[in-house]
């Protein structure tokens, strides 16, 4: 006897397929099939006239600190997704020195618009470094299958302090210590590296989120581990991003490209329209195109 059966709904597999008229069995939290399902079922719900789909991946979200406290992460939880990646832009909450929690939450209120008064009434501080991070949201019950990456901001603020919270250069000791925190990172769980390069993002404090302005060593010298690793993304939020800067998008692009051809690992960048060039993604992503086609044999 099957746990559920959705009847005669639109199926939409995400294969590329097109939609048909199905019926939908699960048991012991798996499909078994798909197609005409003539057996008995504890449950059966009537789709007809509705959609049935796969559990969306929504990749770029902010729930670092809800999902401390939320296991259904509202809203999205009403729009069909499944399985959420945090940790974008920069910007979360591991590593975290017990003096610069205020810091932290201050630079996601300001990048986000996240209350910072939810944050700190919401999030009960159980960690310290990156696995320790993942330890605890690994504990906490939870609706959604979560991933996680390293966050930039945190890391520069947890290894170089306020010299890092302001954007100084970091030294070849500072990349160095960045680097075996992603690394540790990585090795315990986490999906990936993040940063953020626009001046769109600022902290609550005014000032640009660390890591803005880092230079190519220390970009390639946290890159390299994930090729050093074999696995990982490297995610972004280029600067010109927002139209803020109109000649950002090309030079970004250059430095992107040479780093993922020198680490061997995809590179993933948050691409808008905005008003003041409204066909720079285009151009962003027909030099995608073209790079790829020059790495292909």
């Amino acid at each position: 006897m099957h746990d559920l059966v959705i009847k005669g709904g639109t199926v939409v597999d995400g294969t590329g397929a097109p939609r048909r008229t199905a019926d939908v069995a699960i048991s012991d939290g798996i499909i078994t099939e798909v197609g005409t399902v003539d057996g008995a079922a504890r449950e059966v719900f009537d789709a007809n006239g509705l959609l049935v789909t796969p559990g969306f991946v929504d990749v770029h979200t902010h729930f670092d600190g809800q999902i401390t406290w939320d296991p259904l992460l509202t809203p999205t939880c009403w729009h069909g997704v499944t399985t959420i990646v945090m940790g974008n832009c920069g910007v979360g909450f591991a590593p975290a020195q017990p003096d610069r929690h205020d810091w932290l939450i201050g630079l996601m209120e300001g990048v986000e618009d996240i209350p910072g008064s939810a944050l700190s009434a919401g999030i009960r501080w159980e960690w310290e470094t990156f696995p320790e991070y993942l330890d605890a949201i690994d504990r906490l019950p939870k609706l959604f299958d979560v991933g996680a990456q390293v966050p930039h901001g945190a890391v520069r603020g947890y290894v170089m302090g306020e010299r890092g919270a302001k954007n100084e250069p970091a030294t070849p000791s500072d990349i160095e210590a960045m680097a075996r925190i992603v690394r540790e990172g990585i090795e315990a769980g986490a999906l990936g590296f993040s940063t953020s390069r626009t001046i769109a993002h600022m902290a609550i404090d005014g000032e640009p989120v660390p890591g803005t302005f880092a230079a190519e060593d220390e970009l390639f010298g946290i890159g390299r581990v994930l090729g050093d690793l074999g696995r990982g993304v490297f995610e972004l939020a280029p600067a010109g991003a927002l139209g803020e800067d109109l000649a950002a998008p090309e030079r970004e692009m250059a430095w992107m490209r040479k780093l993922s051809a020198a680490i061997g690992r995809p590179v993933t960048f948050a691409l808008t329209q905005n008003d003041h060039d409204p066909d720079a993604w285009r151009r962003m992503l027909d030099l995608c195109r073209r790079r790829r086609r020059r790495a292909q044999p």
